[in-house]
């Protein structure tokens, strides 16, 4: 499954053993900000002090430094008109080619779901239908973050089980691009009611091996999602009912040190 707190996915493989990977340095600080991100604690635009940061996690520059070039290549930061980087804003143009790449993605990863053997596909189900039930009880509780974290957990799940590690990676990316087009776009955090029930039906779909449906009520969903978060503020205002809200920090929070292991 995935952390409940920066919702990084971790390695789960059905039908065999996952392989050990090594974690280096540089990975274990790209999580990090990573995981910054997705909580809204380095939030978009904020400038990231080279200095700053390596002290704050307890790292050397070197690895600080090679952790956030890969960042940069995934898009995540940016370097502006001033020196140094910052987190990327996202604009209503990244909005519609973010959710019009998860479009194609995940449509693809559901055929390819759905072409696995019975009892892979059954265990997959399993954790599909536990982000569900967390959408659901969030939802009961008002938490405005575990429903989005749930959100973002189910679709890492829909990833996962698509079978390619290459559209793993991108969709993991595209995912935190869709959590910063909600920090970019909205006061607070934001996420809708009607996800709960969005999901429900696309996991009812994919439990009865309906492809069609599923691509269907996928590409709608993503559709109303972009809708939102590129509304006009008398449309936003009618579209306010169905939020959730949750406070998020103006400014950047410290991140923890890292716990480096011998070696590593």
């Amino acid at each position: 499954m995935s952390d409940r707190r920066s919702g990084l996915s971790r390695t789960r493989q059905v039908g065999r053993l996952s392989p050990v990977r090594r974690t280096s340095t540089v990975d274990l600080i790209a999580d990090a900000i990573r995981g910054a991100i997705v909580d809204g604690d380095l939030p978009p635009g904020v400038a990231l002090g080279e200095a700053e940061l390596a002290f704050q996690l307890g790292v050397s520059r070197g690895p600080l430094r090679e952790a956030m070039q890969r960042l940069c290549a995934e898009g995540l930061l940016v370097i502006p008109r001033r020196r140094g980087l910052a987190v990327r804003i996202m604009t209503a143009d990244d909005a519609r080619d973010i959710h019009w790449l998860r479009a194609r993605i995940e449509t693809e990863l559901g055929h390819r779901f759905l072409a696995r053997p019975v009892a892979e596909r059954k265990e997959m189900l399993r954790y599909l239908s536990a982000e569900v039930k967390r959408m659901q009880r969030a939802l009961k509780a008002d938490d405005a973050r575990e429903l989005g974290d749930a959100y973002l957990d189910f679709h890492r799940v829909l990833a996962e089980a698509g079978g390619s590690a290459r559209l793993e990676r991108m969709m993991g990316t595209l995912l935190i691009e869709t959590r910063l087009c909600t920090f970019s776009m909205y006061a607070h955090f934001e996420v809708h009611r009607d996800l709960a029930d969005e999901h429900m039906a696309m996991l009812g779909a994919l439990e009865d091996g309906d492809a069609e449906l599923f691509c269907r009520l996928l590409e709608a969903h993503l559709r109303e999602e972009v809708r939102r978060l590129v509304a006009e503020p008398t449309e936003a205002e009618d579209l306010e009912a169905g939020r959730l809200l949750a406070e998020t920090p103006d400014v950047p929070q410290p991140l923890g040190r890292l716990d480096l292991s011998e070696g590593v």
